[in-house]
């Protein structure tokens, strides 16, 4: 929340800055972001599907935040209509916040890359240049390691589920000259879970059912050509 309430007030003292001119024919041009990238991820379990070692049924858990880098381009079909796709990962934990001590790590070093591609509106408010969006996204594990509190319960791999979902988006431009150049402001919400499996050898220990549904919030700067 606290996140959110910054990102609002950037975006007031902004909208209330005098922007540079900048050409509005923006059809047909491309626009590349370097942002830095907040990724404030669920990881609460909703099921549970598979416990042979008789985890309490009071388990919940929790990923942890994580900032990374991330990449993005985008391409304007029309002056006011985008298409849009991200390059980054990011990496998280899972640790328990109840059933088990708290902090007791399940998933370690999870990588993630959250393949995603949104159609954008953009709307014109003088120099500010507000946006909505909306896509599919693909989460794609590409790494994950079993936690230190499920070694000592014999688990020897851990298994995070590729998954399909939706991104809403919605954030603004500013160009701050007219050779390109502008601050970006971006905010997403992931509607997305994932299936969890712990095996012991090559047996199925643990499978349990993970809302992720991150909000993935960016800021950084854009170039427009």
């Amino acid at each position: 929340m606290k996140t959110l309430l910054m990102v609002g007030g950037v975006a007031a003292m902004l909208a209330a800055t005098p922007a540079m001119a900048q050409d509005d024919d923006r059809a047909g041009d491309i626009q590349v972001k370097l942002l830095a990238t907040a990724v404030l991820p669920d990881g609460k379990i909703t099921d549970i599907n598979v416990n042979v070692p008789g985890l309490p049924a009071t388990l919940q858990t929790k990923a942890n935040d994580n900032v990374t880098p991330t990449l993005a381009i985008e391409y304007f079909v029309t002056n006011n209509i985008s298409i849009e796709t991200i390059a980054g990962m990011t990496q998280h934990d899972v640790d328990t916040v109840a059933g088990l001590p708290a902090g007791a790590e399940l998933v370690s070093n999870a990588k993630l890359i959250p393949a995603t591609v949104t159609a954008k509106y953009h709307f014109d408010l003088g120099g500010l240049k507000p946006y909505v969006g909306a896509g599919p996204a693909y989460f794609l594990w590409v790494a994950d390691d079993p936690g230190a509190a499920t070694l000592p319960l014999g688990v020897t791999e851990t298994n995070l589920s590729n998954e399909l979902g939706l991104a809403l988006q919605t954030g603004f431009d500013l160009p701050v000259n007219d050779k390109g150049l502008g601050i970006s402001v971006d905010v997403k919400r992931y509607f997305i879970d994932t299936t969890a499996r712990w095996f012991v050898g090559n047996t199925l220990a643990i499978e349990t059912e993970h809302k992720l549904d991150p909000w993935v919030i960016s800021a950084g700067l854009s170039y427009r050509f």
